[in-house]
C-alpha cells in the first residue's frame, strides 16, 4: 500500500481499511479545512509533502500534537496537519477561479482585506451584494468565482495563469507551487480527477508511443518531475531552475535536465 493514500496514522486506520491490517479501527469524521492554506505533513510538526486549501473536505481520523491526521477526500493524499485548519464549515458552492483573490470585510475595493485565497480555494456563497459575493470568510469579487459545477476548459490555460508563481516543494497555490501541484491544479480547476504527486499523475491518460507528436495537454515526466505541453516545442512547469512556473522549450527542457543528473523523459502521457 502506498502510505501517502493509506488513511493509517500508524496507531488509527479507517475502517475501509478492516480485514487489510492489524489497527485500531475508526469511522472517521467528516471537516472542513478552514484556513487559506493548510500543509500536509508527513508527521506532527514535520516535512510538508502536500498543501490543502480551504474549503477542501478531509475525512478526520486521528490527533496527536496539536494536529490531525486526515484523507483529502478529493484526491486521497493523507498526512497531518495542524487541528486549528480543520473544522466544521458550510456546504461549499463556489470555487475560485481566479490565481488569487482578497477576503475584503466589506463589498467596497478600499475595504481592509482579511486574507487571501488561491485558486482552487473553495466558499459557501450565502449572499450578494452588487459585484460582490457574501461568504462567511468575508466578501469576494464575484467574478473571481465560479459555481462548483462550472468548470475551466483547458489545463494548461490554467497553468498559463499561474506563470511566475514561486518555486514550493509540496505547493499546491498561487502563493507556491512544484510541479505535481501545478499540474493537480490545473486539472482539478478544469473538473478531472488527478493525484497529488509526479509519479502517481504518470499512471493518467495513455502512454504516447514512439514517434507520436505531443499536443497541447500532455504530461511529459521525468524521474521526480512533471511538465504540461504548451504545444509542439513549449511547456509549462513549475519547477527549481528558475524557481518558479515558467515556460521552457521542450528540447532545452530535454538537454538540461539530462545534462544536470535529471536523467531521460520516462513517460509521455496524454490525458483523454
Amino acid at each position: 500500500m502506498d502510505k501517502r493514500t493509506t488513511p493509517f496514522s500508524g496507531r488509527i486506520a479507517l475502517a475501509t481499511l478492516q480485514g487489510v491490517m492489524t489497527a485500531r479501527f475508526t469511522e472517521g469524521e467528516t471537516a472542513q479545512i478552514i484556513l487559506p492554506i493548510a500543509n500536509l505533513l508527513d508527521k506532527p510538526g514535520g516535512a510538508r509533502n502536500r498543501q490543502l486549501l480551504l474549503g477542501a473536505d478531509v475525512t478526520l481520523i486521528d490527533r496527536d500534537q496539536g494536529h490531525v491526521f486526515v484523507q483529502s477526500v478529493r484526491d486521497g493524499y493523507c498526512g497531518w496537519i495542524s487541528e486549528k485548519a480543520v473544522g466544521r464549515g458550510p456546504e461549499v458552492t463556489h470555487w475560485v477561479a481566479a490565481p488569487a483573490t482578497h477576503l475584503y470585510s466589506e463589498p467596497v475595493v478600499q475595504a481592509p482585506e482579511k486574507g487571501c485565497l488561491s485558486i482552487g480555494s473553495r466558499l459557501a456563497v450565502v449572499g450578494s451584494w452588487g459585484a460582490w459575493a457574501n461568504t462567511p470568510h468575508g466578501y469576494v469579487p464575484m467574478t473571481h468565482l465560479r459555481a462548483l459545477d462550472q468548470h475551466a476548459p483547458d489545463p494548461v490555460t490554467v497553468a498559463e495563469s499561474l506563470l511566475g508563481t514561486p518555486y514550493l516543494w509540496g505547493g499546491n497555490s498561487r502563493f507556491g507551487i512544484d510541479c505535481s501541484g501545478l499540474v493537480q491544479v490545473a486539472f482539478h480547476a478544469c473538473g478531472r480527477d488527478c493525484p497529488g504527486d509526479s509519479d502517481m499523475q504518470m499512471a493518467m491518460g495513455r502512454g504516447l508511443v514512439s514517434g507520436e507528436s505531443l499536443q497541447r495537454g500532455d504530461l511529459v515526466f521525468w524521474r521526480g518531475h512533471v511538465a504540461i505541453v504548451v504545444n509542439d516545442t513549449l511547456l509549462i512547469h513549475a519547477n527549481g531552475h528558475t524557481m518558479s512556473v515558467a515556460y521552457e522549450g521542450i528540447r532545452e527542457a530535454v538537454g538540461r535536465i539530462s545534462a544536470g543528473g535529471g536523467g531521460l523523459v520516462q513517460a509521455r502521457q496524454r490525458i483523454v
